[in-house]
């Protein structure tokens, strides 16, 4: 594909709530601009975006995607994001290289939690933004209750370009404010004209303050105005252009993504008066142990960052690159700054859904595919040899739902992991470990559809099937006093025997302070050698399990007697009586059941605070406080048993309507109330 200047690149990511369509009206710019011939279909799987069977299967976007087009001499990358609170880090990496997002609303539902989001998102990341409102030829269709929406939660800033002409199923078209003219789609192409009359007085009232909001702007066109000049089109949009650049203003414009109203209109806007790469601030870069910024240069060094990976089952990785220094060629040789390795750059890319396109080149502000590369992976720098900078990134998002998983075939353990591995490449908000303490895999991640479509790909792409079970919670045992036992271990066998006696003390230690074995062996009752035996087989029997089958801790054991016989005694024997003293003393030392507590930091909007505090209770929780978070949120904090918020990230979003969200880190283990004890230990060995 030809080259496109940097100043004519224009980086767009489609996002909002679930269901507003933003995966239609990318196709539908697509179609617009001649770059496929026909929309294809959410549900049938035909269109660009969505393209995975995990995507065709649920009619949701699961991942970003790209789809680049052209308008006249411009390159639009755009980027269609899910709209699913579990995918939220793919949105956060599509605004990350976008200059203007595209904020897609339904008209039927309006504003809706994850809007509220993802421009809270934007605006931390100091993206650009302006609106589409969609669906305006639905059924309860509504501009003005969805305009007044946007304006009540987002501010002055929200300024509509366009007022919708025709309601519901009978809306075809809009009245442009900046030409004041009318643009119908009654035989599918836009049509322009004159304003019709029923809408003349209100078109006029919104267009005049509208005018009146762009000026304000600028004080030389703002003094023309008001000295009764009226400014050309070719002005007004020079000033929006700059108000949007700034993220100051947010033009609104409509249609219907389905139908095919407005899309072109907003193909245009986004090259009239969306940010070019070269108009955006520059980047922040580590450079030793000084943070630069760095300006988007087509002159400069070649720089790029790594910042979305996919792991195709055939082709291999896929790093796509948001290039931000210079221009890159074919077989352009750069730096790893993580992993200090070269990385040659055999091939460019330009990536639309699943099919890719050569590149000859890709000038600073572009977006590139590049497959194969060999130890990059998200969040990677790749710059010129000789200048280690690494681009400042933000942290991906901590993962919120954990489940154990397990091969379903024997024998595929490895096969397992190196899978889970590869998708970690391409999906930095999974996260996995080993429990050795209860055996089992645990893979973390944003939610359950989060992780049923990660085992999903597990299955298609590495042909991996695997079983789910719950995370077991790590309960422990400790004892609350003090207690004697004689552990002997006595065995013939015909030749030599097994004979060792230990006498064992055990008394309960801090919380937290773990294990502590003391020799207090006098006159040789036991020899020297054989008290490491001892003290090994105590250990062996802490973290086999006491009375409940849990690990034991926090525990001082102290050995003070026993004996021995000069032939038949050994380590092995010395070991098994540690063990059994220790089982002994267990039983009249107070065993108790200790269950692992959590600290919750919780944001959530004040309204739903007494609901979350209500449902914190019923939890066993331990509020500890609460404090003003940003905006109208309060950020709640408390102590909660581990095994109550095994699915909190479930049930809060159930709770706050999808606007809550939290933190969580162990904080200690407590004793478990009695009454609950036994009943945990029954659950925990799947007993009835």
């Amino acid at each position: 594909m030809a080259t496109v200047p940097s100043e004519k690149i224009r980086n767009v990511a489609l996002v909002g709530h679930g269901g507003a369509g933003k995966t239609t009206l990318a196709e539908a710019l697509l179609v617009s601009t001649g770059a496929i011939g026909r929309p294809g279909r959410i549900e049938d799987g035909t269109t660009v975006c969505d393209f995975e069977p995990e995507e065709i299967k649920r009619r949701i976007s699961v991942s970003l995607a790209m789809a680049p087009l052209r308008v006249g001499e411009f390159r639009v990358n755009v980027i269609d994001t899910p709209g699913y609170a579990d995918f939220v880090a793919e949105v956060e990496a599509g605004l990350s290289v976008a200059d203007l997002a595209v904020v897609v609303v339904s008209a039927v539902e309006g504003v809706e939690v994850n809007t509220e989001l993802v421009w809270k998102m934007a605006a931390e990341l100091g993206v650009p933004r302006l609106v589409y409102i969609n669906k305006l030829d639905r059924e309860r269709a509504d501009f003005e209750r969805t305009l007044a929406q946007l304006g009540a939660l987002f501010g002055a800033g929200i300024a509509p370009l366009e007022l919708p002409i025709g309601h519901e199923v009978a809306f075809r078209g809009v009245a442009d404010l900046l030409t004041d003219t009318a643009i119908t789609y009654d035989s599918g192409a836009p049509v322009s004209g004159e304003i019709p009359s029923d809408m003349s007085d209100m078109e006029h009232r919104v267009r005049e303050a509208l005018v009146e909001g762009i000026v304000v702007a600028d004080d030389d066109l703002m003094e023309r105005y008001l000295d009764g000049e009226i400014p050309s089109t070719k002005q007004l949009e020079s000033t929006l252009a700059h108000g949007v650049a700034s993220a100051t203003v947010f033009p609104v414009v409509c249609g219907s993504a389905a139908r095919g109203i407005g899309v072109d209109r907003l193909a245009e806007l986004i090259c009239e008066i969306g940010p070019s790469p070269l108009e955006r601030r520059g980047v922040r870069v580590l450079a030793g142990d000084k943070s630069v910024e760095v300006s988007l240069d087509p002159a400069g060094s070649p720089l790029a960052r790594v910042f979305k990976t996919v792991a195709d089952p055939y082709v291999g990785k896929i790093s796509l690159l948001h290039v931000l220094s210079g221009t890159i060629r074919p077989d352009v040789t750069l730096v790893n700054s993580r992993t200090h390795g070269e990385e040659r750059l055999h091939g460019l890319q330009l990536l639309r859904g699943k099919e890719a396109a050569p590149l000859s080149e890709a000038q600073a502000g572009d977006i590139i595919a590049v497959p194969k590369l060999a130890d990059a992976r998200t969040g990677d720098t790749l710059a010129p040899k000789g200048s280690p900078v690494v681009i400042e990134t933000r942290p991906a998002p901590t993962p919120l739902l954990s489940i154990a998983v397990r091969p379903r075939a024997k024998g595929d353990e490895d096969k397992l992991m190196t899978a889970l591995h590869r998708l970690q490449e391409e999906d930095m908000t999974l996260a996995l470990r080993r429990d050795d303490e209860t055996h089992q895999t645990i893979l973390a991640g944003m939610g359950d559809t989060h992780l049923q479509i990660v085992c999903e790909k597990l299955q298609r792409k590495f042909g991996v099937e695997v079983e789910t079970e719950p995370v077991r919670v790590p309960y422990r045992e400790t004892i609350t006093k003090t207690a004697t036992a004689e552990g002997k271990y006595k065995k013939q066998t015909g030749g030599h025997g097994q004979y060792g006696v230990a006498n064992l003390r055990v008394e309960p230690l801090e919380r937290g302070a773990g294990f502590e074995f003391v020799d207090e062996i006098v006159g040789g009752a036991i020899p020297r050698q054989f008290i490491p035996a001892v003290e090994k087989g105590v250990q062996e029997a802490m973290a086999t399990g006491g009375l409940l089958g849990f690990p034991v801790v926090d525990v001082k054991v102290t050995v003070y007697d026993g004996k021995y016989h000069a032939v038949d005694s050994s380590e092995m024997s010395f070991k098994m009586a540690g063990s059994i003293g220790f089982r002994e003393a267990l039983g009249n030392a107070g065993p108790v059941l200790l269950e692992p507590i959590s600290r919750l930091e919780i944001s959530v909007p004040a309204k739903a605070q007494g609901e979350v505090l209500g449902d914190l209770n019923s939890r066993r929780g331990r509020v500890l406080g609460t404090e003003a978070g940003s905006g109208d949120e309060q950020v709640v904090i408390a102590l909660v048993p581990t095994s109550e918020i095994m699915r909190y990230a479930t049930d809060l979003r159930s709770l706050t309507g999808g606007r809550g969200r939290f933190t969580t880190a162990h904080d200690r283990y407590e004793v478990v109330p009695a009454q609950l004890a036994d009943k945990i230990a029954k659950a925990a060995h799947g007993q009835a």
